[in-house]
Formats: structure tokens, C-alpha cells, sequence
């Protein structure tokens, strides 16, 4: 069996003397030289131990002040499940109501959009095509806890009631229940979910470290004809939130 890398046990004793109140929340830790001296290792282990602990959300880093024992926050559990799209209310909603939590949301739409390759080859058109875009910031008691930029062909709801996602009639419906007031059944979703570092503008949304970790799920629905009528970009922050998925199973 390989010895575990030296950054990994430091960022255990690190984590264990959080656990035993040694360090308590809002401490300021020695620092990386005196860590490093007592635990017998050079200052860049302790580092690379102290930014995987920022990325989990067990320590905060402050520029120019050090790194210190980050305030305990409730992980957000976030539930994958095509049984959670409801006739009313969202699945986000549901999720934060069982957590007790206040849930939010605040959204940008830009109709008309050219859409860039990537998303023209998820949804099946031409690079260029006109597409709706609609960029979410998800908020459980106020703060962000997820992100998510939607796109949908400017051809499959333009001109409709449900062409603006947040506004109308049916607005904040989700994609499921808007798409059927126009005769467009979704017949199931793909996602593919894989873990990145946060970019500056996602880190700064969510309220995280630089570079922290994130789970950045893409997803796409489709018609009963095979046809996908939107593909969105869902980031999660992996320290505040666990994603967990359902699964169906049919008999």
C-alpha cells in the first residue's frame, strides 16, 4: 500500500485539531513555517494541505491576514431526480424546504442569442442559431449555493407564452411543465456531472475561495422526439452543498 502524500496528513491533523477545539471558529492559525516546524515538513506541504481545506470549506484564506477556522455552515443537499419536477414549485425548493431553509433565486434572461459551439452541439443546431439564455443564481436563507446558465432554441418556444423562463404566465415553472403548455413533452434528461476548480467570477458569485472546488453538472432535456430543447451549466460549490441523485427504477 503507497504511503498517503505528506499534504494529506498534514490537512488531517489540521482537521483534527479543528475537531478538538484546539482551533475554534474565527481562530487564526499559526503560521505555514510554524506548522511546518512542528509537524516536520517544508511550508509548501502545508500549503497544499491548507488549500484543500479551503476548498472543503474548513478553513477561509484572507488576503494579506493568513488563514483561519472557517464558521460551520449547514451543507445544502441538493437532489438529482426526474421525479422531483412537480406541477408547482421547483425542485430547489422542495430540497430547501426540507432543510428547513429560505429558498430564492434571481435570474437574467437575453433573448436571441447566438449560441456558442459548445452549446449548439448539445442541442443539436447550427453554431450561430438564436438561443434564449437565462443565467440563475440559486439562494438558500440568503445565501448563493448553486449556479446555472440555461439555454433554449429561440426556435422551439419563440413566439410563445413560454418564451422567457422567469416571465409570463408560466413563468419559473422549470423546463418540464413550460415546454408542455406548448405541446413539447420532455421524455427524460441527461446530465454529466464532473469536478473542476471554481473560475474568479464563479467563486465570486458563490461567496468561495478561488479555485475551491465545484461540481459543474451538464445537463440537457429532450423530447419524446429525441429532440433537446435546453442544455444548462449547473455549478455547485462542493463545501456548501452534496449532491445526491434518485434513480427510478421501473418495474
Amino acid at each position: 500500500m503507497s504511503e498517503q502524500p505528506p499534504y494529506l496528513r498534514i490537512a488531517d491533523e489540521l482537521r483534527q485539531r479543528i475537531a478538538e477545539h484546539v482551533w475554534e471558529p474565527g481562530d487564526r492559525l499559526p503560521s505555514r513555517a510554524q506548522i511546518g516546524q512542528e509537524c516536520g515538513v517544508g511550508e509548501n506541504v502545508v500549503r497544499r494541505a491548507q488549500e484543500l481545506l479551503i476548498s472543503q470549506g474548513v478553513l477561509e484564506g484572507r488576503a494579506g491576514s493568513g488563514t483561519y477556522v472557517a464558521e460551520p455552515r449547514q451543507r445544502v443537499r441538493v437532489v438529482r431526480s426526474s421525479a422531483r419536477e412537480q406541477p408547482s414549485g421547483s425542485p430547489f425548493r422542495q430540497d430547501m424546504k426540507a432543510l428547513r431553509l429560505q429558498s430564492d433565486w434571481e435570474s437574467r434572461t437575453d433573448a436571441k442569442v447566438p449560441a456558442p459551439a459548445e452549446i449548439a452541439t448539445r442541442l443539436g443546431i447550427v453554431e450561430g442559431e438564436l438561443c434564449v439564455r437565462t443565467t440563475y443564481e440559486f439562494l438558500a436563507d440568503g445565501k448563493p449555493v448553486q449556479l446555472s446558465t440555461s439555454w433554449e432554441p429561440y426556435a422551439v418556444t419563440g413566439g410563445t407564452l413560454v418564451v422567457l423562463p422567469e416571465g409570463g404566465p408560466h413563468a419559473g415553472a422549470g423546463v418540464v411543465n413550460r415546454m408542455a403548455e406548448i405541446g413539447v413533452t420532455i421524455s427524460h434528461a441527461v446530465e454529466q456531472p464532473e469536478p473542476r476548480h471554481a473560475t474568479a467570477e464563479e467563486a465570486s458569485l458563490l461567496g468561495i475561495q478561488k479555485a475551491a472546488l465545484v461540481t459543474h453538472i451538464r445537463r440537457t432535456y429532450y423530447s419524446d422526439e429525441g429532440r433537446p430543447v435546453e442544455t444548462a451549466d449547473i455549478v455547485v460549490p462542493a463545501a456548501h452543498c452534496e449532491i445526491v441523485y434518485e434513480i427510478p427504477i421501473s418495474r
